[in-house]
Order: structure tokens, then C-alpha cells, then sequence
């Protein structure tokens, strides 16, 4: 059973920076695009970034510069995280993790009905 639980949300300033992790178990699909969502009150689930096995990376274009997406490897389990700098009052959402096990899910743009595992999202609030 694939599982993601996402940790290092926070409330922090404008200009502040966090580190988001998301740890994967279960997953056992040799290619695989991982990515991170948001999703504001009222407003529809954005990608923001997904990297693929290949270790190619996808930016929403409101993050690029800001954001870097990487993935750790440890036996049995996958840690995906999210770097964030510069922090907007803009970014505050939910932030959640997702999975698939199709390489082009990674495809610009990210679109969420691509995604077929999801993590229950960590919260990240940005004062000004």
C-alpha cells in the first residue's frame, strides 16, 4: 500500500524559507513522476513541482527560482522534498505530496487528475 505523510510546514514571514518533506513507502513501481500541489481556500489544486525517475524537474512558473524539488533514497523508502525561499504571502496554501507511476504525469503543466497517490498535505501560512 503506497503511503505519503508530508512534514515541515509552519507559518513563517514574506522573504522566510521552509523545507517540505514528504516520505513514500509502499511504492514499488520502477519509473515514477513525484510532485507537490497546492490548493488555497477557494481556489482550485495547483502543481507547483515534480521531478521523474529520469531526474527531470517541472516549475510552475510563480515558483521557478524560488522553489527546488528534490527526492532521497533510503532502502525502502522514497523522501521527497520541496526547498522554498522567498516566501509570498501568496504561497499560503495547502501543500500536498502526490505520486504516480507514469513518467509524463510530469509533463508541464501539472495536473492533479494525473496524480494517483496523495498524501494528506501539510499547511503553509506566509505572513506579510
Amino acid at each position: 500500500q503506497v503511503q505519503l505523510v508530508e512534514s515541515g510546514g509552519g507559518s513563517v514571514q514574506a522573504g522566510g524559507s521552509l523545507r517540505l518533506s514528504c516520505e513514500v513507502s509502499g511504492y514499488t513501481y520502477s519509473s515514477y513522476c513525484m510532485g507537490w500541489f497546492r490548493q488555497a481556500p477557494g481556489k482550485e489544486r495547483e502543481g507547483v513541482a515534480a521531478i521523474n525517475s529520469d531526474g527531470s524537474t517541472t516549475y510552475a512558473d510563480s515558483v521557478k527560482g524560488r522553489f527546488t524539488i528534490s527526492i532521497s533514497k533510503d532502502n525502502a523508502k522514497n523522501t521527497l522534498n520541496l526547498q522554498v525561499h522567498s516566501l509570498k504571502p501568496e504561497d499560503t496554501a495547502m501543500y500536498y505530496c502526490a505520486a504516480d507511476h507514469l513518467g509524463g504525469s510530469c509533463l508541464s503543466p501539472l495536473n492533479f487528475y494525473d496524480f494517483g497517490y496523495w498524501g494528506q498535505g501539510t499547511q503553509v501560512t506566509v505572513s506579510s
